[in-house]
């Protein structure tokens, strides 16, 4: 079986097996809230095309969707389970199953397409982020908002066991953004101090949690449950910007009007 082939198939069952788990963790949420306010799709003048890098299992599109009801939306994932999961999810949107560590597959139609895009906890999979953020940039319309999520702080166990290459800083962030041709970069570090010390946790609880969440029926133990309703309040009060924050979101344009 080739390398690509185990890939794909690694990240079918990801879907598949940590979905729930997946919903229930509160950096998510965070993530989003940064994202959208980021994008700051509401008061967004004209059409609105977002192109979701990293479309998962459609939880992003779908929130897209009710904030800009006349949005057009296209996600694109590796994993095949994601993009059905996703396009049943939301109908309304497109979804196309993609290798980003590969040459674009996607229709023609949709170069030049995207006034929006997004690109959330995606490079960290990857050997060459560079290479990605050039090859999405022809269905990047000019003056197209791109607004990118990367981690930083240390790896814990289940990063690795997801795939996580590297994780980032600031400066390593806008030179990547930078160097891929995007302007008016500004990456922020987010999360300080709480989603930090939640990360600390994920860190220290080790390969157990690889072991809680990859069951065939969520099991996370009660003291897990407890911490993540703990954290999910305590992010509330966490620092939106600055650069202590291990959830980095940095925002670009692609070059033009």
């Amino acid at each position: 079986m080739s390398a690509d082939r185990q890939q794909t198939d690694a990240w079918d069952q990801h879907w598949r097996k940590y979905a729930e788990t997946n919903a229930l963790n509160p950096a998510q949420v965070l993530r989003r809230q940064l994202v959208f306010s980021t994008l700051d799709l509401p008061r967004a003048a004209g059409p609105v095309r977002l192109l979701d890098l990293g479309s998962g299992t459609g939880e992003f599109a779908a929130e897209v969707l009710v904030a800009r009801p006349d949005a057009e939306v296209v996600g694109l994932d590796l994993a095949h389970s994601g993009v059905e999961i996703a396009q049943k999810k939301v109908p309304s949107a497109r979804f196309f199953q993609q290798d980003f560590s590969r040459p674009m597959a996607i229709g023609e139609d949709l170069l030049g397409w995207a006034t929006h895009a997004v690109c959330s906890e995606v490079l960290e999979h990857l050997d060459d982020p560079g290479a990605m953020l050039r090859r999405v940039r022809p269905y990047l319309a000019k003056g197209c908002k791109l607004v990118v999520t990367v981690p930083a702080g240390p790896m814990s166990a289940f990063d690795k066991h997801i795939g996580h290459r590297r994780h980032f800083d600031r400066g390593r962030m806008e030179g990547l953004l930078e160097g891929a041709g995007f302007r008016d970069v500004d990456v922020q570090g987010a999360g300080f101090p709480f989603f930090n010390l939640y990360r600390l946790a994920v860190v220290a609880r080790g390969e157990a949690l690889v072991r809680d969440a990859a069951g065939e029926e969520l099991n996370l133990p009660a003291q897990a449950r407890a911490a993540i309703r703990m954290f999910s309040v305590l992010f509330k009060l966490n620092q939106r910007g600055g650069v202590l924050g291990w959830q980095l979101i940095g925002a670009a344009r692609e070059p033009g009007v």
